[in-house]
């Protein structure tokens, strides 16, 4: 269909939308949509919300990308503490651990900038609004260590619960070899942020908002505009049935261009394929802080991503070919469609389960990695299957990592964003285009703490039957300090 032909006139003043995909953006959306009393259909082709490309950490600040500008940073850590206020339940509250290896060409000199930046950013946050104040006090956004301060470390004992920032450093420095990293060290408030309960949340509030619908295993195959509507075809194993709504919201996201295609809508856009390895380690000692060893990225020697769980359970990223990242695992759309096509073998990762060789080789790989810094790991074993997805990027420039939403087809949204700390703004951009299209007299976008009246028992056990469904280890879907 030429989207040339959309009119901009719509036929009703009380719309109703359809979001397709109900993963983060998707379900984020639908929520924010529904509490401003839109009705709102969330179409989402699997069995549950979010279960998208692994999520594990909040990027309060950006300080694992050393390759963005600072106005990605910036945005990321504003968008960070509007995610933490709306899902209050799914962060691990524990900082992060940055260290640069001595095979790094990095220096702890040309970090320092930016995180004076991001402590300022954070504290005229908090002096606009109070309720901002969401990774502690400003003043403790970061610490620096020098190696004098960590030997002083390393004969205390481990805390049995981690309260000040020497607590999260104690049970870490004394694993680590201390002569493969450059000092000083900095220990940042950026957060875990967990999938499941994610998801969790996201399910649970649904079910409590009236113009909120959601329908799971269910496709949308085919779309068509007819007198300034959408008519959705909506396929489950049971049934086929045509649904019109007046809006229309693509968050698919790496399959975005697939619903692009089926509007006639041509989108530039890349698709990146990414794993993560579920790894388990008995011999840990103490609750731990989420470690990270910058490297150069899709290089031998790549950053290395150890985030933590209870019971030994750890999450680990290395940005190296042979782990995260894949060979032509970075893809782009052409002229005959929008949608990147991602190799077979990757592709059937995704739609069908990883042969378990390969999974394991990759996770013993992740273990080797780690075990360059942390020599005592080289004992974990492999924790469960890898955690795995693609993830979108719209445009050209694969280091994009703060983005938005395009308007550009009348009555059609396409949420592109990259991170999840990105869902809510583009839920507020998509809200304002429906009230402006819609001539709505709403009040202004606000996106409530709606999650904030869950209850932690009920979102522990529904991210707890997420993760068993799943087929990941229940551990997954807890927290450090929930040890």
């Amino acid at each position: 269909m030429n989207t040339t032909t959309l009119q901009d006139t719509p036929l009703t003043t009380q719309p109703k939308v359809a979001i397709i995909g109900g993963g983060i953006a998707g379900s984020t959306a639908a929520l924010g949509l529904a509490s401003h009393h839109i009705d709102t259909v969330l179409i989402e082709a699997g069995p549950s919300l979010v279960n998208g490309p692994p999520i594990c950490h909040l990027h309060a600040g950006g300080n694992l990308y050393r390759e963005i500008d600072d106005k990605q940073c910036i945005t990321l850590l504003r968008q960070s503490i509007d995610t933490l206020k709306l899902y209050p339940h799914c962060a691990d509250y524990r900082p992060t651990l940055i260290a640069i290896p001595k095979r790094d060409p990095g220096t702890f000199e040309q970090l320092m900038p930016r995180l004076e930046l991001l402590k300022r950013h954070y504290q005229h946050l908090v002096l606009d609004h109070s309720d901002n104040k969401v990774l502690g006090e400003p003043d403790n956004y970061y610490r620096v260590f020098e190696r004098e301060e960590v030997d002083a470390l390393l004969s205390k004992p481990n805390p049995t619960k981690a309260l000040t920032a020497s607590d999260w450093l104690i049970p870490v420095v004394k694993k680590l070899d201390l002569d493969t990293i450059k000092f000083p060290i900095v220990l940042v408030e950026e957060y875990g942020l967990n999938v499941f309960r994610l998801a969790a949340s996201a399910t649970l509030v649904s079910k409590e908002l009236p113009h909120c619908h959601v329908h799971t295993n269910t496709q949308v195959t085919a779309i068509n505009r007819h007198h300034n509507q959408w008519h959705l075809t909506l396929t489950t194993e049971q049934s086929t049935q045509t649904l019109v709504v007046d809006y229309l919201v693509n968050a698919c996201g790496f399959k975005s261009g697939t619903i692009d295609d089926l509007i006639g809508c041509q989108q530039q856009r890349l698709v990146e394929f990414k794993a993560a390895y579920v790894t388990r380690w008995q011999d840990v000692e103490g609750h731990w802080p989420e470690v990270i060893f910058y490297g150069q990225r899709g290089t031998p020697n790549g950053m290395a991503q150890l985030t933590p769980y209870p019971n030994g359970y750890f999450q680990i990223h290395g940005m190296t070919k042979d782990i995260t990242l894949f060979n032509d695992g970075l893809v782009a759309s052409d002229t005959s469609s929008s949608q990147p096509q991602l190799p077979n073998a990757l592709a059937s990762k995704i739609s069908h389960q990883w042969p378990e060789d390969v999974a394991n080789a990759r996770t013993e790989k992740s273990i080797d990695f780690l075990a360059h810094f942390i020599p005592e790991f080289s004992t974990a074993q492999v924790g469960g299957k890898p955690l795995y997805g693609a993830q979108q990027i719209p445009g050209s420039d694969p280091k994009l990592r703060a983005t938005d939403v395009d308007f550009s087809t009348p009555f059609y949204a396409r949420s592109e964003i990259v991170k999840a700390s990105s869902a809510i703004d583009a839920t507020a951009l998509i809200y304002k285009d429906i009230s402006d299209k819609f001539s709505l007299n709403n009040h202004p976008f606000d996106m409530p703490a709606l999650t904030a009246q869950l209850s932690e028992r009920a979102v522990a056990n529904t991210a707890t039957n997420l993760a068993t469904a799943r087929q990941y280890s229940t551990y997954l879907a807890s927290r450090v300090n929930d040890q």
